[in-house]
């Protein structure tokens, strides 16, 4: 049982998420009925349905962005943030969820055991599992893609449990960051001795509902153009984060563009499909995996290039929306 200087606070983000929402909200609720004490606060990034109605009914304190300001995920993050210390200022634990996931049942209290029992811990994560891969192959790819190494990790995703100290310390997310902004932080968390561990545990079920082509095309630009972000500024030694993902993606994402290189794909193809089967997958899902991987190069050269010419032209990077609202 948690005391008074052991609280939790429950922080998700949403925009337009309708039905994912509520299973979001609701399993959020149930941790209230626990004998910890625990926060819920929502943070609305403009959304038209009655996202802001639902979050309220269901006893959540609501945070509404200001609408003049570029929406991110990160700056919903720290908003949340800022209210549930306003509300809760001995909040110990932040749990950080997106409006499209479910936390699991158990998962709090065997994150919030592990870091007790290690020092330097600021961040666990676990299984972020994809609750329709059935429905299309774009889904199934989420659901390998976040089947990550468990132990030490270098960074995060979106759900995690924080340690309220460690996030304090770092400033939080950078508000600015259109996407990439957990492992962004990471580095600085890292660089200040704590430790981001990922534990063999169900954490959330997620709906990414990606069912086309152009959607998984406006992802995987938005993934370079995190890369390029994120290597801009922590590029240089000693992290040097993302310098190995920003230079495959424009050495393989330009080679698409040479038809003669093309045959080269299929060796990084061959390669990404023998780590897919070292790591259990059927043979079929490590050869869809590794194809997408592949091809992926090209929109994320992509966003990495958007991310530049927008630096240099001194404008600001606009956010990258691949999902409908429900």
């Amino acid at each position: 049982m948690l005391g008074i200087h052991e609280m939790l606070g429950i922080i998700a983000i949403g925009r337009n998420e309708g039905e994912r929402l509520r299973l979001c909200l609701l399993a959020a609720v149930r941790e209230q009925r626990t004998t910890r004490p625990v926060t819920i606060v929502y943070v609305d990034s403009g959304s038209t349905d009655h996202s802001v109605e639902l979050a309220a009914s269901l006893g959540a304190s609501v945070v509404n962005l200001d609408l003049s300001i570029p929406f991110t995920a990160a700056r919903a993050r720290n908003a949340g943030y800022k209210k549930l210390i306003s509300i809760a200022p001995h909040t110990k634990y932040i749990q950080f969820l997106d409006g499209d996931c479910e936390l699991q049942t158990g998962w709090i209290d065997d994150a919030i055991r592990f870091i007790e029992s290690h020092d330097r811990a600021a961040i666990v994560g676990g299984r972020c599992r994809e609750r329709y891969p059935e429905h299309s192959i774009y889904n199934a790819l989420c659901d390998q893609e976040w089947n990550t190494p468990i132990g030490l990790a270098k960074s995060c995703g979106g759900n995690a449990l924080i340690l309220s100290t460690a996030f304090n310390q770092v400033g939080g997310f950078h508000e600015d960051m259109i996407a990439g902004e957990e492992p962004e932080m990471c580095v600085r968390l890292r660089a200040a001795n704590w430790e981001i561990w990922r534990i063999e545990r169900e954490m959330v079920l997620h709906d990414a509902d990606i069912q086309y082509f152009s959607q998984w095309w406006k992802r995987s630009i938005r993934t370079g153009h995190a890369y390029a972000e994120g290597n801009w500024k922590h590029g240089g030694p000693p992290e040097r984060f993302w310098a190995k993902e920003v230079r495959s993606n424009w050495i393989w994402g330009f080679a698409w563009f040479v038809p003669i290189l093309w045959p080269l794909h299929l060796y990084l193809a061959w390669k990404i499909r023998r780590y897919r089967l070292s790591l259990g997958d059927p043979a079929i899902q490590a050869s869809r995996y590794a194809f997408f991987v592949t091809l992926g190069k090209l929109p994320q050269m992509l966003g990495q290039l958007q991310f530049y010419v927008n630096l240099w032209l001194g404008r600001k990077s606009k956010l990258i929306e691949y999902k409908a609202a429900e």
